[in-house]
Parts: structure tokens; sequence; C-alpha cells
């Protein structure tokens, strides 16, 4: 049978097991999982928290992570300024990027969801608010929620992948995982 491990990747931590690209190591997710032989089921950038899908087994492994499957990725995202109807709509029919239009998303304006604190902290300016969405996507383009976000005038702050697919951060912690069957 095949594992699936859910992991609460932190801030600041890879989505691969050792890191060659600088001379001083940066935080891997070998420093989370001892586990041999599995690999993680798609990518979340080092400055994005959240859930990340580790397997053994190849087919799942594509299953999950390529977007021909269309698998619902949803995040919580913390963006800058008051974000309104006008901007949300524009997320739900899809937005221009410079590599073209994604698809729509699901979106919705959130209250501020009660997560782990981030280390270190987002910035914070006085003088411009922010607020919370959630946005559920079904592909997986290079930064694409930071991108889209930015695209109607409101760029991340905090980004926090909570589900893919039925799959979720429901009881981890930040730095947590656990294998499901």
């Amino acid at each position: 049978m095949a594992k699936l491990i859910l992991f609460n990747k932190p801030y600041g931590v890879l989505s691969q097991f050792t890191d060659r690209g600088t001379e001083t190591a940066r935080a891997t997710l070998s420093d989370y999982i001892d586990l041999p032989g599995v690999y993680p089921a798609g990518r979340l950038d080092r400055d994005s928290e959240g859930l990340l899908l580790l397997t053994d087994d190849g087919k799942l492994q594509s299953r999950i992570a390529d977007p021909k499957y269309k698998t619902p990725k949803t995040y919580l995202a913390q963006v800058e300024g008051e974000i309104d109807e006008d901007s949300l709509d524009a997320l739900r029919q899809g937005v221009r990027l410079k590599d073209g239009m994604t698809r729509p998303a699901e979106v919705e304006r959130i209250a501020e969801p009660d997560l782990w604190s981030r280390n270190p902290p987002i910035r914070v300016r006085k003088s411009v608010p922010d607020c919370w969405i959630k946005l559920t996507i079904r592909e997986g383009r290079n930064r694409q929620v930071r991108r889209m976000t930015a695209a109607v005038g409101h760029p991340t702050l905090r980004l926090v992948r909570w589900s893919v697919g039925d799959r979720s951060l429901e009881g981890l912690q930040s730095g947590e995982w656990r294998a499901e069957d």
C-alpha cells in the first residue's frame, strides 16, 4: 500500500530533502521527515507555508501534482489592502499573467484564520490595512496565487496552502506531519 504523508511545511523550508543551491544550508524536508522513499507530490515555495503531500507511489505523486488532473488546491492568503468585490470577481473570472490567463478561481473574503505564528512575522505597515481571502485553484503555475493577487492590486503578505483535494491541514501545527492511508 502506498504511503501518503501530510506535512505542514513551515515558512522558509525548501520542498526538497537536500539543499545544494547555496553555501549556507537552508532548512529542507529532511529536517522534519525521516522516512525513506517518500517524495513531494508537487512543490510549495520556500516563502509559503502549509500542506505538502509526500508519497512513495509515483502514480499517486503524478495524480496529485500534474495540472491535467485539476486537483483543487485551497490557500488562505493574507493580502495587502481591503480587497473589494471587483477584485474578487476578477479572480473568479481568471486574470491575465505574463504566461497567459489563469483558470477561474473560487475565492471569498474570510475572517482572519486561527493559525500558528509565522517566524519571521510578516511586515506590517500601520498605514496600509490587510485582509484574508480563501482561494481555490485547479492549476499550479509557479507562484500563481501570489501573482494573481498582485495582478488585482493586492500583493500577498502571507500564503498558507490549507488543502489539496480532500486532504487538509486540520489538526497539524507548523512542522508536524502525519501518515494517511
